[in-house]
């Protein structure tokens, strides 16, 4: 059985909404923030253009749509195992069911106190907003930690943007808590291998997280 501690953020949620293509969350002042995956997509805007160019539209609408429903799939399962319910597996198919067993024992084993599963957070200093997978403890340290699947094993070069995203998270939920958080936990349900688990320091991200934002405010304004 998990623990779950509970943290006042201050607000009870967030809205979204979808505009142009963007996700935007307004923040209970009024403000409305981009969310972190809005983004962090430009920096793989033309290696996806490329990929869609090569395979096609139609095939690469078919490839982004199970994906998407099997990565959404596996947080469905996940949430509902941390929250200690019995029939967590109920409803699934057996491939996301594979998925999620083959993450289990690092679940068991390495999660401890749990803070928040699937919290909207937003951080005026980033002017970013976003919904984290979990914050919990992992090997004794507060973490962020992120669920994802894959065909196959990732290279941590090609996954940057991940740990860009966790690092936002972890700084929204300083900003919203004063709890501070360094340690980003980045899970990754493989096919037919044993799962990756990739463990960064929140400061290694920063610098990279900050111009990321500035370059995507940047051509935000260019448009306008």
């Amino acid at each position: 059985m998990f623990n779950h501690i509970k943290v006042d953020f201050g607000y009870d949620d967030l809205t979204s909404v979808t505009e142009n293509d963007k996700r935007l969350y307004s923040s209970p002042d009024g403000k409305k923030y981009p969310s972190i995956t809005t983004v962090l997509s430009i920096l793989s805007r033309k290696s996806i253009q490329e990929w869609r160019n090569r395979v096609g539209e139609e095939e690469a609408n078919r490839i982004s749509n199970f994906a998407s429903k099997r990565g959404t799939y596996l947080h469905a399962i996940v949430e509902k195992y941390l929250k200690n319910e019995s029939n967590y597996r109920e409803g699934y198919m057996p491939n996301v069911i594979d998925n999620f067993l083959s993450i289990k024992d690092v679940l068991d084993s390495r999660i401890g106190n749990i803070y928040a599963q699937e919290q909207k957070l937003y951080s005026s200093y980033l002017r970013v907003a976003g919904t984290v997978d979990c914050v919990a403890e992992f090997d004794n340290k507060l973490s962020v930690i992120d669920f994802k699947t894959s065909r196959k094993l990732k290279k941590k070069e090609y996954i940057e943007n991940y740990f860009m995203q966790e690092c936002a998270y972890a700084i929204m939920w300083e900003e919203r808590t004063k709890m501070p958080i360094t340690q980003l936990v980045t899970i990754i349900a493989v096919d037919n291998e044993q799962p990756q688990v990739f463990i960064e320091k929140r400061d290694n991200w920063a610098k990279q997280l900050i111009k990321t934002i500035e370059q995507y405010e940047r051509e935000q304004n260019e448009k306008t």
